[in-house]
Parts: structure tokens; C-alpha cells; sequence
């Protein structure tokens, strides 16, 4: 379990769920309730919790947070974020701390950054 875990509220929780899953192979790790429509889905990301609470009357929007993801390929990831629903920001750009970043929105437009260590150069 997470110290502290990003939690989403979502209108659309099939479609995150999705997402996730397939964009940075998310497994599912709880449901709630564990029969019927979901409340909340909480998704393992590697070593994170990512929670997924359903609700019909969730505002759209992004808010004033943003997902770091760590992935093997920033390039190869965010060719795969159209066809999964999300819509492509900027990037990849090499940072000077030592990242390869890009930015991308998930399905209701939360942000959500792509990031892998920089090439050598």
C-alpha cells in the first residue's frame, strides 16, 4: 500500500479504468463493492496505488493535480494515448534534471506526465 495514494473521481470509470490498464498495465486490486457497479476501484501501478471512484455527478476538467508515471519509453507510450481515449500535450522533451518527459491528459482530462530517465548524451 501506498503512504499516499492519488485518488480520481471520475463519471466515466469503465473508460479510466481502461486507460490505465492499458496504457501502463494497471492491475486491478480492489473493488468495491466486489459485486455489481463499482464505487471505487483501486489499480496497482508498478509499486503505486492508483484509486477510481465512480461518481455520475463528477465535474469535468482537469484539476491542480498531476500523475507522474515512470515508464520504460516515453516515445513508444505516448503512441499509444489517442487510441486509449487521452489526448497527447507536448513532448517528449529532455529535462535538465536527467528526464525524458511528455505531457498527456487522460480521458477526462486529468494531466498526467510521461517520464523515463534521459538518453546519454
Amino acid at each position: 500500500m501506498s503512504t499516499i495514494q492519488p485518488v480520481i473521481i471520475t463519471a466515466r470509470l469503465d473508460v479510466l479504468i481502461g486507460f490505465y490498464t492499458e496504457l501502463f498495465g494497471a492491475e486491478e486490486v480492489f473493488r468495491e463493492p466486489a459485486k455489481g457497479p463499482a464505487f471505487y476501484v483501486g489499480l496497482r501501478v508498478g509499486d503505486s496505488d492508483l484509486g477510481l471512484v465512480a461518481r455520475p455527478d463528477a465535474p469535468a476538467g482537469p484539476a491542480r493535480v498531476v500523475l507522474s508515471v515512470a515508464v520504460d519509453d516515453v516515445e513508444k507510450t505516448l503512441g499509444r494515448v489517442e487510441a486509449l481515449g487521452g489526448s497527447v500535450g507536448g513532448g517528449p522533451s529532455d529535462m535538465p534534471w536527467g528526464q525524458r518527459v511528455a505531457h498527456v491528459t487522460d480521458p477526462d482530462g486529468n494531466a498526467v506526465n510521461l517520464t523515463q530517465p534521459s538518453p546519454a548524451r
